[in-house]
């Protein structure tokens, strides 16, 4: 049983990563910085060729999309935004989500009853805006209802999709002061991914295991 991890590289990706080889589960992680992980950039279609040939039709019972960015953390609504920031967080975040699960589907139909988590944010939720952020917000609402419709179109193949909330964590991106370790995070996550079936498919879930509002 194989689990691939994208942006394993630090943060929450890598101590996901830790934390399912510590299990004695086989693991893979993907980083742009390949190291001894699996070259990935989800920005760069032809990097999804090379994942496909380096995994040569392996059986991947877990996928973890995980990589991500917020490049427009504590931009001003007067200044920043520009069209750049836009396209690049929306090519991670949602396209880079998208085609990562296409690319791995192969694999994912070879393995049996697999999963995909999709790390969102609470940033993405309709019902909880707050304002600012505007560009890594949309994403994250983009890449929740992707994650949606994907549940729909792959439940008739076994393939269950859950959507995350991994908690506000002490990470680079999070910040010092954010609400909750990272290894509360992987723990929760870890749980969540157990947990998740053809039953629960298209949850919007945080890593504590609390349904989240859309």
């Amino acid at each position: 049983m194989t689990t691939l991890i994208t942006g394993a590289n630090r943060g929450i990706g890598a101590a996901l990563l830790a934390k399912f080889q510590m299990s004695d589960q086989d693991a893979l992680g993907t980083s742009r910085q390949t190291d001894d992980l699996l070259d990935l950039d989800v920005t760069d279609a032809r990097s999804f060729e090379r994942l496909s040939k380096a995994l040569n039709g392996r059986p991947i019972k877990h996928l973890i999309c995980n990589a991500g960015v917020f490049g427009d953390k504590g931009m001003s609504l007067d200044k920043g935004y520009t069209p750049d920031i836009w396209v690049d967080t929306f090519a991670a975040n949602v396209t880079g989500v998208f085609q990562t699960i296409q690319t791995i589907l192969p694999n994912l139909r070879a393995a049996t009853d697999a999963k995909i988590m999709i790390i969102s944010s609470q940033m993405g939720s309709s019902e909880r805006a707050q304002g600012g952020a505007y560009a890594y917000r949309a994403s994250k609402a983009a890449v929740t209802n992707l994650g949606r419709n994907l549940a729909i179109d792959l439940k008739p193949e076994g393939i269950a999709v859950g959507i995350y909330h991994p908690g506000w964590v002490q990470t680079d991106m999070g910040g010092s002061a954010a609400a909750i370790t990272v290894d509360d995070s992987v723990n929760g996550l870890y749980d969540r991914i157990s947990a998740l079936s053809i039953a629960t498919t298209g949850c919007f879930e945080t890593w504590d295991g609390r349904m989240h509002p859309f």
